[in-house]
């Protein structure tokens, strides 16, 4: 049975991988000039509680221990045990982030706003736990740097995606020629990444502050989001155990 998953699992691996490198619709193209006409009528304050969300997102994910502290590595155990568990994941987080934003997207645009780091939050968890249970060790900053680059994967632009799955794809060689911890983050470009985030999710988000509307909105979309995330770990986390 193991042998028999394992090979489901590489037919399923190669096929996302086709799907990440293949090039986005015109919808697509278009989605992002209305974004960023979007962008340009939003509050500056609005601007900087997002950037602010975000780069403390990815300090605590590199030198911070909210996340880290009771993720355990998995270890002797089959890949299909390890997505057992992890599919229950996928499901306990998709419907703690959908909760979440049926609550702060009744609130309208106040509470709406609330949602983006708590979002955030209950995200970057479920990458530790997923990490955690393919049996890496999240106490390595490298490990938590593979989770920020699982992260920009999944919430990206299709330019984007390709340079960040290429690294993904070769992390082996990209991992041994990283540098301290200390040299890495004063190389972060945080401006960068978090504009590929918010203009990937803003579109969804903005209809989430409409009064009313909100609620649907916000639940469908965290919903989705957390779907798209628990693919990209699994499919990440593959590449790593199966090729």
């Amino acid at each position: 049975m193991t042998e028999l998953y394992d090979e489901k699992a590489r037919i399923e691996l190669q096929r996302w991988q086709r799907k990440v490198c293949k090039d986005g619709f015109f919808a697509k193209k278009y989605a992002k000039k209305l974004q960023i006409k979007i962008n340009e009528r939003i509050p500056e304050k609005v601007h900087e509680l997002f950037t602010t969300s975000i780069k403390n997102m990815i300090n605590a994910t590199l030198v911070g221990s909210e996340y880290t502290t009771t993720t355990i590595p998995l270890e002797e155990v089959t890949l299909f045990e390890r997505e057992v568990r992890l599919q229950e994941k996928i499901k306990f987080y998709k419907k703690t982030a959908a909760i979440e934003g049926a609550g702060t997207g009744a609130g309208g645009i106040l509470l709406g706003m609330v949602d983006f780091p708590l979002l955030l939050s209950i995200k970057m968890k479920f990458l530790f736990e997923a990490a955690s249970l393919y049996g890496f060790d999240v106490k390595d900053y490298r490990e938590r740097l593979y989770i920020l680059y699982l992260f920009q994967l999944a919430f990206s632009s299709d330019v984007k995606k390709k340079e960040v799955f290429a690294k993904l794809k070769n992390w082996e060689d990209v991992k041994a020629q990283l540098p301290e911890k200390d040299v890495y983050l004063e190389e972060i470009d945080w401006k960068a990444f978090q504009l590929e985030y918010r203009d990937h999710i803003d579109l969804l988000k903005l209809l989430q502050l409409i009064p009313g509307f909100g609620a649907i909105v916000g639940a469908v979309a965290n919903y989705h989001f957390l779907e798209v995330l628990g693919e990209t770990a699994k499919n990440g986390y593959r590449m790593r155990l199966l090729m």
